[in-house]
């Protein structure tokens, strides 16, 4: 059915380009990943007017304006980074919300093939209009949010402690208000024994029918994240940072530090539907968490950087870095394109990203698979030796291509299309 839909696809574009070309992009020979559709195979995608328009084997080249050569690499949805931080501004002391830790996506996004980001709570409901008109609306790279509950955003210090500007109601009104772009909320950094800011969080998310992202920021003894798992979260609501272990026994880890055992409770909340998201972060991840936890089978959902510019230059570096990361420790190759793609569509609800489908947005990214000797390493300084790493051939966002490492598309600027 898929193949007659792609087949139909093409018949309505050869008909509606008369003398022209059928395609704008063909992709040839490239293995296609798509969790989605179920394709995990070499064959050839098809993009014409912002759209992929077929995926299949030997589709002709001839009849595109631009041909690309994906030989020996790997064509995946555009990625999306669930967990970054963008809402860049030029507030010396805004943190992640105007400030100037945050980072302008574009020049960090298509050059890993990352086509959307999930910005993680730097705006609040009080400061998204500013967020929205000075970056969403002024960036080629789809810029999404989760709503922080506090109002004024991830401003650091005492705003992030503050109780009463964290507002379930105005938090909804306003994501409901931009539901094309406000995907859920975020609690991050509040430091206390008080479940107050993920309760209305929670609250918010009933209110606007919407996830919640949760970066516990610290209490000694630490609040339980069994009973955050169990008695807080829902189905479907997002714990972030999975992997993390932090000094000072300030948040409770996944794995046991004497057993090296993933605690039992962990599987019952997958069980439940909690997601986890790998959040890298500056301080968000140990290989002494996370080596153990995959050898035991407990992978993440998705796979995020928490990008910002004390991360990127920090072990983290980017989207495929960490992707190479949970492929050196054993995630199944197609299963970590899954956690980059279509499961973070999922989470967020918009299920119209992270796939290849006929007639979907053509946001793809071309990977390079490289083979050498090359180093992973945490916060710790704790390192790995890998021989195979992640290297962005191309990424196309809504049918164009806007980043080509090697110039692999023939002819590599396209002919103006003639009236």
């Amino acid at each position: 059915m898929k193949k007659v839909y792609g087949l139909l696809l093409a018949v309505i574009f050869l008909g509606n380009t008369a003398m022209g070309q059928l395609y704008d992009i063909v992709i040839k020979g490239g293995h296609v990943i798509d969790a989605k559709n179920n394709i995990d195979a070499v064959m050839d995608v098809a993009i014409a007017d912002g759209k992929i328009v077929q995926v299949a084997a030997n589709i002709d080249g001839k009849q595109a304006a631009q041909t690309v050569d994906a030989k020996g690499l790997y064509v995946t949805p555009g990625l999306i980074d669930l967990h970054a931080h963008v809402f860049f501004g030029t507030e010396p002391d805004h943190y992640l919300s105007n400030g100037l830790v945050a980072i302008v996506p574009d020049g960090f996004t298509f050059r890993v093939g990352v086509t959307t980001v999930v910005d993680a709570g730097g705006a609040g409901w009080k400061s998204f209009p500013t967020f929205k008109k000075n970056i969403i609306d002024n960036s080629q790279t789809r810029v999404l949010a989760l709503l922080n509950i506090v109002g004024e955003g991830m401003r650091g210090g005492a705003y992030e402690q503050n109780e009463n500007d964290m507002d379930a109601k105005m938090s909804a009104i306003v994501a409901k208000q931009n539901k094309d772009i406000v995907v859920g909320f975020k609690v991050a950094h509040f430091n206390g024994p008080e479940w107050t800011p993920v309760d209305r969080a929670v609250e918010a998310g009933k209110q606007a029918n919407m996830p919640v992202m949760i970066d516990f920021g610290g209490n000694n003894p630490p609040l339980s994240i069994e009973e955050l798992f169990m008695k807080h979260l829902r189905p479907g609501d997002i714990y972030t940072h999975t992997y993390t272990l932090l000094d000072g026994n300030v948040r409770e880890t996944v794995v046991d530090e004497k057993t090296s055992k993933v605690k039992p409770f962990i599987w019952d909340a997958i069980k439940r539907g909690i997601i986890f998201d790998v959040g890298y972060g500056g301080a968000s991840f140990n290989f002494s968490q996370a080596i153990p936890a995959l050898q035991q089978g407990f992978f993440p959902n998705t796979i995020s950087t928490d990008l910002h510019t004390g991360s990127m230059n920090a072990s983290m570096k980017s989207q495929i870095d960490v992707m190479s990361k949970f492929l050196l420790m054993g995630m199944p190759l197609k299963d970590v394109i899954k956690a980059s793609t279509w499961a973070p569509a999922q989470v967020i609800k918009h299920e119209e990203l992270g796939n290849l489908s006929p007639g979907g947005i053509a946001d793809v990214a071309i990977l390079d698979l490289r083979q050498g000797n090359f180093g992973f390493y945490d916060k710790t300084g704790y390192k790995v030796d890998g021989k195979q790493k992640f290297e962005c051939a191309m990424t196309i966002k809504g049918g164009k291509i806007v980043y080509d490492l090697n110039g692999i598309a023939n002819p590599i600027y396209p002919k103006p299309k003639t009236k």
